[in-house]
């Protein structure tokens, strides 16, 4: 399953993007992350539903320093992956 995601809320400036990556790996989902103009953190994510699952759960509720008000996700076309890593990429 592959989707995308926007949180927002105070989730820059805290290590959120790291965080994110760090709980992709542990999850073993690849995709990226990457701060939005907005304000927002957004990426896509690609994996097994349980493993999606428990990647946006945490990403809801587990790092200290962020407070997220909102998380939106969108289902997207599988694609086969070219990596199964989950990296980081500048800013848009």
């Amino acid at each position: 399953m592959r989707l995308s995601f926007r949180i927002t809320g105070s989730v820059q400036g805290v290590g959120y993007r790291w965080f994110v990556k760090e709980t992709a790996e542990k999850h073993s989902v690849s995709g990226w992350v990457r701060n939005s103009l907005d304000g927002s953190v957004e990426g896509e994510a690609q994996g097994g539903v349980p493993a999606l699952d428990g990647f946006l759960k945490e990403l809801k509720t587990g790092h200290p320093w962020a407070k997220v008000e909102k998380a939106e996700t969108q289902e997207m076309l599988d694609q086969e992956a070219s990596s199964k890593d989950f990296y980081i990429k500048p800013t848009v």
